[in-house]
């Protein structure tokens, strides 16, 4: 007799055999069932392994550690991946999504973390963050495609590593081969593929600010030309009338002038006196 253990868990279901088992504490929901066959150490291995998996995840399902887990050091490069965030795999349904979000939302809720409000609010707001992108279905998608091409790099990469041993005449055995180091190899691609995609956002996003500083400069220099030539014209209609003036009180001037008679100049040198001769006196 042995013991078929269906474990319910909010992201998948499974079925393994055991010898032995226990409740855990924590949301996790079990059945159990009891079934006959013959037992198997490496399956039993297998579900000890997920086991612990659950427990280490259930064991940080407090406010205070979920906080330090979102804050910690790094995690700006981390948060980048909002399954990461959530703690989800990347195949978990939306449903199950909004589930996650609602129960890390409220951990983290600065009213829950009053003696630590400021950095709650910041965890809350990364998870929020996470939320509204796997919520978006264009984004989600988005985020699932990072996934697939980390598997397919992954992929690429272990065969590149199986051409160069073959070529070196060696055993093509990689360290790969190991699930949980494919794992780590795929896990660590799509850190790696999310970092690029921030990247080239944040690049983009610098990019549209300096074309929507240039545009505003331009759009700047531009009005304070238009009321340039705007304060300008005012200024030629006010002193229009000013000059119609100015010339026709020259013009009036002009032809007093020229009616009034004119004077004969007389003649410098009309006439030429010589000198008196003193007599000479001895």
């Amino acid at each position: 007799m042995i013991v078929l253990v269906r474990i319910l868990h909010p992201n998948r279901t499974r079925f393994f055999f055991a010898t032995q088992f226990r409740i855990l504490p924590g949301n996790q929901a079990f059945s159990f069932e009891m079934a006959h066959g013959s037992g198997s150490e490496e399956r039993f291995d297998d579900f000890y392994t997920e086991i612990k998996e659950i427990e280490k995840r259930d064991s940080v399902l407090t406010s205070k550690q979920q906080i330090e887990r979102l804050l910690r050091p790094g995690a700006t490069y981390f948060n980048l991946n909002p399954f990461e965030v959530l703690q989800l795999d990347p195949e978990t349904p939306i449903e199950q999504i909004k589930k996650r979000y609602r129960t890390l939302s409220i951990l983290v809720h600065p009213d829950k973390n009053q003696d630590n409000s400021e950095r709650a609010q910041q965890a809350f707001e990364v998870v929020n963050k996470a939320w509204k992108t796997l919520e978006n279905e264009v984004a989600r998608k988005r985020c699932l495609e990072v996934y697939q091409e980390a598997k397919e790099r992954t992929d690429q990469m272990i065969l590149e590593k199986r051409k160069k041993l073959r070529k070196e005449g060696k055993h093509e055995a990689v360290p790969e081969d190991d699930p949980d180091k494919y794992k780590h190899a795929v896990y660590v691609m799509v850190m790696k593929l999310f970092a690029d995609m921030e990247r080239r956002r944040q690049q983009q996003d610098s990019r549209d600010q300096e074309e929507r500083k240039r545009k505003r400069e331009q759009e700047i220099e531009e009005e304070e030309d238009r009321k340039y030539q705007q304060e300008w014209q005012k200024n030629f209609e006010e002193s229009r009338q000013n000059r119609v003036n100015s010339w026709q009180n020259f013009q009036a001037s002009a032809s007093t002038s020229s009616s009034k008679p004119k004077k004969s100049k007389k003649p410098k040198y009309a006439s030429f006196n010589p000198p008196k001769i003193k007599p000479e006196s001895r």
